[in-house]
């Protein structure tokens, strides 16, 4: 499975983004997937992820209330909705699709990473 991610750009503080992936096949309907970031200097962190039905999500507190994961099965496609932005936010955004069909925070949890796209956030 081949992830694309895309929708990264440079942005003000408080302005939005709406990041998107798109798996090369639909592998990714029955499995959770995620959103991570990585900092420069800094470890990868996990954002969100969404159950494969998505009908339960996960948040980091850092973004809880500001982003919004959501999925489209159909298209074999996952969002990231990205409102409030601050500087902190800044990284590049890597998409995930997990081991199963509901998924959490780990790393290890998942299977297929994109090759992620960056966000800037502008003081």
């Amino acid at each position: 499975v081949q992830l694309q991610a895309s929708g990264g750009g440079l942005v003000q503080s408080g302005g939005s983004l709406r990041l998107s992936c798109v798996a090369s096949r639909r592998t990714s309907s029955n499995n959770a997937m995620g959103w991570f970031r990585q900092a420069p200097g800094k470890e990868r962190e996990f954002v969100a992820s969404i159950s494969w039905k998505g009908d339960s999500t996960l948040y980091d507190d850092s973004v809880k209330g500001r982003f919004t994961i959501s999925r489209d099965n159909v298209k074999g496609a996952l969002y990231l909705q990205m409102n409030s932005l601050k500087p902190e936010d800044t990284a590049v955004y890597f998409c995930a699709v997990a081991k199963s069909a509901y998924s959490g925070r780990r790393r290890s949890d998942y299977l297929y990473w994109g090759q992620g796209t960056l966000v800037t956030v502008s003081s």
